[in-house]
This record gives structure tokens, sequence and C-alpha cells, in this order.
């Protein structure tokens, strides 16, 4: 029997997230399901789809370390990992985010994960220089001739630095496919703390995609080569 490959996700049981979980299998990976808080929604996940859950709270470094832990002891060969978890945003002009917004923006989008995709790197990439790092952004970060969504500004620097994060990780490890979705907004639960006219008008602008656009994109990545 061929042993299973996994790929760790962060936020597994989440909307982008399970949907991912589920598209896993017929590519040839057993998803490794991470989740803060739905531990049943995640076992049933994992079970579903051949993996297993890990408690994965990515706002404290005890929850990493057990959950690389855990993988260690569990899982063959490790693959690769996807970034999916995230809080959704503040919805605040700039001028009254608080330190708090920010600092636990940082650490779910940058500290936990940079944790998280260390530990990985040490004890399943690096022995045979090979991995794959999928970070899901958003669209929110604006672009080059496209200026940032106004309003969740906390959310949006963070995203921009888990962007920097994930440079750095593919400057200093080139063995590694380090690739990035940065999606509109998406049908999830993230969806809920919008104004429901703002969410109307968003939408006469262009389509909302379904978590499963979102996941095909994130398994192209996987994927290619």
């Amino acid at each position: 029997m061929t042993p299973l490959s996994y790929m760790v996700v962060s936020g597994g049981a989440g909307g982008i997230g399970s949907a991912l979980c589920r598209l896993l299998p017929a590519s040839g990976f057993a998803p490794i399901v991470g989740y803060r808080s739905n531990k049943e929604q995640a076992e049933r996940l994992a079970l579903e789809c051949g993996g297993f859950a890990v408690k994965l709270d990515l706002v404290s470094d005890e929850s990493v370390a057990q959950s690389l832990a855990q993988i260690s002891e569990r899982a063959g060969e490790v693959c690769g990992v996807v970034l999916a978890a995230s809080p959704p945003p503040d919805l605040l002009p700039f001028g009254k985010l608080t330190p708090e917004m920010l600092l636990h923006q940082f650490r779910v989008n940058v500290v936990g994960p940079q944790s998280l995709l260390a530990g990985l790197i040490k004890t399943h990439f690096r022995k045979n220089k090979s991995g794959v790092v999928v970070g899901i952004l958003s669209e929110a970060m604006g672009g080059e001739n496209r200026p940032p969504f106004t309003g969740m500004g906390a959310y949006v620097i963070a995203k921009t630095a888990l962007r920097g994060m994930l440079s750095v990780c593919a400057a200093e490890y080139p063995w590694l496919r380090v690739r990035t979705v940065s999606p509109g907004f998406t049908k999830t639960g993230m969806l809920d703390v919008f104004d429901e006219r703002y969410l109307e008008q968003m939408q006469e602008k262009a389509p909302f995609a379904s978590a499963e656009d979102v996941a095909r994109l994130v398994l192209r990545e996987i994927v290619s080569r």
C-alpha cells in the first residue's frame, strides 16, 4: 500500500478549509484538519476525508507546538501546508483600530503560521528538500494599480504581512514551492460581520465566489509544478 501524503490545513474546519479538505483525497492527499474550537466538525471531516484532526490554535504557542508533535507522531509523509485560518475583519476606520485588534490579526495570520511553517520545515520538509506552502491572502489587500479596501485595516495589514512572511520563507528555502491565492468576497461565515446592504452592493459589482471555487484555486497551486 502506498503511504499517505498528508497536507496540513490550518482553519481546516472553516468554509474554505473544509471545502479544500474534501477535494484533497481525489488528488492523492489526506488532510490534517487543523481546528481551533470546532473539534466535532473537524473530526467528522477528517474521518470523511481519510485524514485526522489536530487542535491548532494559532494564537497559542503551546497549541502550535502540540499540534506539530501530534503531526509528527501520527503522519508519515507531510508534503505541504495550506494557511487558511483567519479571523474575520474588524470593521472600523483606520483611526479606531486598537492594538488588540492588530495583535490578534497578526497572531493568527502571521506569528502562528510562521511558527507552524518553521516547525514543519524542520520536522518534515527539510529532510527531502521538498514541500508546498499555500497562503490564502485576500483581494482586499489591493494591488499595484488598485488601493486596498477601506474599513478593515487590521485584516488587510495582517494579510499583507503574511505575504511578506511567505516571501522571506521562499527566499530562504528555494526548494519549497511557496504559493498564494487572493480571493475576493467568498460565501463563508466570515461574511456575517458585514452589513447586508453593503454585501448586496459589492455583489452587484462582482459575483461572490463559493468556498469550493477558492478551494479549487488552492488545489491548483498544490498540484502545479
